[in-house]
């Protein structure tokens, strides 16, 4: 497969599943690979794009260069989509997505060129990871920031760490979310409400602020009590400063997190959320990376960052082998060598004479009376006869 070949696999696997991008590569290029090679192509570019990320993430937070010029008025925003693995787990993909605010001609607050950076990790990692987008996008540098999010604890901290001064705006769809919530409990608890009630409170919440809808919350909390009514409203009034919509609005700020939404169904569900779709988990941060890449509109340069990793890897990868190569036949020789030595040379102890052997005892000489007749058991003399009675008798 030639290079152009993998370019164009790895960009369509990028967008759709792997099979399709390898049929659309016969169709479109007459080149056929199985799927198993499309699926190999693509992890094996967006590990390379991983490292990437990793080794500048590193580099930033070691050196602190200063970041390059950006827009003066950016907006953040940050949230997760869920993810199907092998093993059946669901598990959270957390987004950020970075944008230039700007007024358009008839005075309506807009929201361009947005950039997207998502991972798979806990929130002090993607913390951290989140430093090559944003150093890129030149956020530390922006006159103005604003975060328009839910108010999920994770995403403070997120805030926290990159622009502590941004302005934090309650995304207006999770208030109303919550007032929504809590008009259903009433009703669920006898309550009665007008027809219009919900479309009348965002309106004033929209354009006279939280005060005089949190004071009515509360009053409905304590005419219906109930758990859920209790919770939401504590939410609501915790957040209370995030939630001055009109001051926001006069200042030229959105209110609503439809950028990081759009992000979640853009980036992560439409590749990674398909139809009977699980991933490993190794292999989801890969497929993220290359996604970011297209849907920044960066590809070209992700390309070539990947493909200059992938050589740098392969280099790396000869030069231990072969050390490794090296280090084996040095330590065969050496075996060899003391082998060939213990053979031509002889341990001292095999070279010295043997131990001197203690002489047989001498061998007392044979009398000349002696007999070679003699048997071999003697009969006991006789204890009744002495040997003067023997003479006698002869």
């Amino acid at each position: 497969m030639t290079p152009r070949a993998e370019q164009t696999l790895v960009r369509l696997a990028s967008w759709m599943s792997f099979e399709a991008a390898q049929e659309l590569l016969e169709d479109l290029l007459g080149v056929h690979v199985s799927k198993a090679t499309a699926r190999r192509a693509t992890l094996a570019s967006g590990e390379a794009q991983l490292a990437v990320c990793e080794q500048e993430e590193e580099r930033l937070k070691q050196e602190l260069p200063p970041a390059p010029a950006g827009a003066d008025r950016q907006v953040l925003s940050g949230d997760g989509a869920f993810v199907h693995l092998v093993a059946g787990e669901w598990v959270e993909v957390k987004t950020l997505a970075l944008g230039e605010v700007t007024p358009t001609t008839r005075g309506e607050v807009c929201t361009q060129h947005l950039s997207y950076f998502s991972r798979l990790s806990d929130a002090t990692s993607f913390e951290q990871a989140a430093l090559v987008e944003t150093q890129r996008r030149g956020l530390e540098r922006a006159s103005e920031v604003c975060a328009v999010q839910d108010g999920a604890e994770w995403l403070q901290g997120l805030v926290d760490y990159h622009r502590a001064d941004a302005v934090r705006i309650l995304d207006f769809a999770h208030a109303a979310e919550y007032i929504n919530a809590i008009g259903q409990a009433v009703q669920a608890a006898g309550g009665r409400l007008p027809d219009k009630w919900l479309e009348g409170v965002l309106h004033r919440l929209k354009h006279q602020g939280p005060a005089r809808v949190l004071k009515h919350l509360s009053w409905l909390a304590v005419r219906h009590p109930n758990p859920t009514i209790q919770e939401k409203l504590a939410y609501l009034q915790k957040r209370e400063a995030h939630m001055q919509y009109p001051r926001y609005q006069e200042a030229g700020w959105p209110i609503g997190s439809g950028s990081v939404e759009s992000a979640n169904k853009v980036v992560v569900e439409a590749r990674l959320k398909g139809a009977g779709m699980r991933w490993e988990r190794q292999n989801v941060n890969p497929m993220l990376a290359l996604r970011n890449a297209v849907c920044n509109r960066r590809w070209n340069e992700t390309w070539q960052a990947s493909v200059t990793q992938r050589q740098a890897r392969r280099t790396s990868q000869r030069q231990a082998d072969s050390h490794q190569r090296l280090t084996q036949a040095f330590w065969t020789l050496v075996c060899c060598g003391a082998r060939v030595y213990r053979l031509t040379h002889p341990s001292v102890g095999a070279t010295e004479p043997a131990a001197a052997v203690s002489p047989p005892p001498p061998v007392r000489p044979l009398s000349s009376g002696y007999s070679w007749r003699q048997p071999f058991l003697r009969r006991p003399a006789s204890p009744s006869a002495g040997t003067g009675e023997v003479g006698a008798k002869k």
